[in-house]
């Protein structure tokens, strides 16, 4: 049967026509010329209005308060403030930098295993994934600063020649920490700059003044000749399969502070994929939380994010929600029957103590709410809801690491060494202020860089056609590469 590739006559039937309508609604199938979609991007870097500013400004006040002021005032007076002390010495700065650290995994996981897999829905929110990866980073490579206390030795963290002798206690998970954020950072970074060459280069063909400047000095001299587009195709796919293992790897890094100890309830061998399923399953959900902001405050936002992106990321959130519920229990499980009175002990008073409650939302939030909502299909594509079930979930993910960390502290071999943890308001203070930091940088970087990337969406609207077989019409996708 002959199959024709010219645009869909207004002369077919019915069904074909409300097919092809149907294939409308998918971004992909509804392209638009390159130079009107440049000019919806740019206009949504330049509608800031009142509201913008407002927001500026209160989260910089609050991150100069509760971030700076706090932090400030706990390094003058002495780390003795917060609520660390015998037996329990790691608290909410420890289960923050372990909840921004997985956020962090989702701009990878969404833009790199999703390019490796060539899956085509990623196209229009890579980089606002990517920007969550980079600023999440930033937030989390505070705490082994903030946890260290004496903040102004920070230098005997990394491992270089001296001329005392001084190396660091290679021991340390902060050491581990710094060596394994400072990789992500840094590889994280670069893919970010790659694929955002070509939009730099578009910003600076159309915009005057100190943004020319920096968008001309940013863009390397891109032209866009095809030399340029073959070299950067290679750079991003090589980019795309390095930076995974270096993922895996971090919060690999991560799960070993607490699994290499001689602690209760941690040492445990599965640890590693346990704290990645997390890891992935917050930071997918944080993805759809920004992605529905996005969508309600910038401008044209809502032709490249569309109910289609939130239905597909929503079955990710499903699938990481089940396979995050069988690595919880599969630990319990293993720990419970192995005979560890410490560890049984321990996993009975999660669930039994005066912090229970925090263990019941935790499960309520990860598994209840996403396993009763997520498989419908309309409230995956109701952005609304999306927007309450993920920070639920985030929410839930934050309950997991307190009760990983203080929970599990609190109860280890001696009773009499027993104790309860109660954060104090400097601890909870900078955490708040690393959250309004995070939010910050968010907002600076949507009026400075595009955050939709334009070359890949229009890439794969050249790529998908509507073509007519028979009497019917039919996606299909042509190979770019």
């Amino acid at each position: 049967m002959a199959v024709e590739t010219q645009p869909v006559s207004p002369a077919l039937n019915q069904p074909a026509r409300e097919e092809e309508e149907a294939l409308r609604e998918q971004l992909m199938f509804d392209p638009r010329p390159r130079e009107e979609l440049n000019r919806m991007v740019m206009e949504s870097m330049y509608s800031t209005s009142p509201r913008y500013w407002v927001a500026v400004g209160v989260l910089t006040a609050l991150v100069l308060v509760c971030l700076v002021g706090m932090w400030g005032y706990m390094i003058f007076t002495g780390i003795g403030i917060a609520g660390i002390r015998k037996p329990i010495y790691w608290g909410v700065f420890i289960v923050t930098f372990v909840f921004w650290i997985g956020i962090s995994h989702a701009g990878t996981f969404v833009s790199a295993i999703l390019r490796v897999f060539k899956a085509e829905f990623r196209r229009p929110f890579t980089r606002a994934a990517e920007l969550m990866t980079t600023f999440g980073l930033a937030a989390g490579a505070l705490y082994p600063l903030i946890h260290l206390g004496r903040v102004w030795v920070f230098y005997w963290m990394i491992p270089y020649p001296n001329a005392r002798w001084l190396w660091p206690n290679f021991r340390s998970p902060l050491v581990w920490d710094f060596l394994a954020i400072t990789t992500y950072l840094l590889s994280s970074t670069i893919y970010l700059y790659l694929p955002l060459l070509p939009d730099l280069a578009m910003a600076r063909d159309r915009t005057q003044g100190w943004r020319h400047a920096v968008y001309k000095a940013l863009a390397l001299g891109w032209r866009g000749t095809e030399a340029e587009w073959f070299r950067l195709r290679k750079a991003i796919n090589i980019f795309a399969f390095a930076i995974i293992p270096v993922m895996f790897s971090v919060h690999t890094i991560v799960s070993w502070d607490f699994a290499v100890g001689q602690v209760g309830g941690w040492n445990s061998t599965i640890f590693g994929p346990y704290f990645i399923i997390g890891a992935i399953l917050s930071g997918v959900s944080a993805v759809i939380t920004i992605l529905v902001i996005l969508r309600a405050t910038l401008k044209h936002m809502d032709y490249f994010i569309r109910p289609e992106h939130l239905d597909a990321l929503g079955k990710l959130v499903l699938v990481f929600s089940m396979a995050w519920a069988y690595f919880f229990f599969n630990d319990y499980l293993v720990s419970w029957y192995g005979g560890y009175e410490v560890t049984r002990r321990i996993l009975t008073l999660h669930a039994t103590g005066p912090t229970a409650w925090v263990w019941y939302c935790m499960l309520f939030f990860n598994v209840v709410i996403p396993w009763l909502t997520l498989w419908s299909r309309k409230i995956r594509r109701t952005p609304w809801a999306m927007f309450i079930i993920t920070v639920l979930i985030n929410v839930g993910m934050y309950f997991e690491r307190y009760t990983i960390i203080p929970m599990t502290l609190g109860h280890q071999r001696f009773p009499f060494d027993w104790g309860e943890y109660s954060p104090r308001l400097p601890e909870i203070s900078i955490a708040f202020g690393t959250l309004c930091l995070f939010i910050l940088l968010y907002l600076l970087a949507s009026r400075l860089i595009p955050l939709v990337p334009v070359w890949e969406v229009r890439e794969g609207q050249e790529a998908h056609k509507v073509v007519k077989v028979g009497k019917t019409v039919v996606p299909s996708v042509s190979e770019l590469e």
